[in-house]
């Protein structure tokens, strides 16, 4: 496994543990009656910048990839675009609010979109 492909890992374990904790927020009084214990619970008030650490490592390690990778230009732009839906999805977070913490939840899905297009872009080699 070369190491763009560890790296691109590391940056999808990240992505996971940011979207995970957002869904968790829906359960997170349930979680706490039958004692889970959720990512969501551990952070408590410091949820939100507990997912935006997440995200912030998930886009590192995906530039990383990238970079390692030798993708070109276009990856980066691609790159910005998932790294603002991520901000967005963190700033978003409304601890209290259970369906829209599903509905950021599900928008992992346009997230994933957009890294896969910078992924596909990054690989295509523009004339000079």
């Amino acid at each position: 496994m070369t190491l763009a492909a560890l790296a691109l890992y590391a940056g999808g374990v990240f992505w996971t543990l940011g979207y995970d904790t957002i869904y968790a927020l829906q359960d997170i009084e349930d979680d706490a009656m039958v004692g889970v214990k959720s990512s969501a619970r551990r952070l408590g008030s410091n949820v939100r910048l507990g997912v935006g650490v997440f995200y912030l490592l998930a886009v590192v390690f995906a530039a990383l990839a990238g970079l390692l990778a030798g993708l070109g230009p276009l990856f980066y732009v691609g790159l910005t675009g998932y790294a603002l839906h991520l901000s967005w999805q963190t700033r978003s977070i409304r601890p209290d609010d259970g369906p829209f913490a599903l509905a950021l939840f599900k928008s992992n899905r346009e997230a994933g979109l957009v890294l896969l297009l910078a992924i596909i872009l990054g690989s295509v080699q523009l004339p000079l």
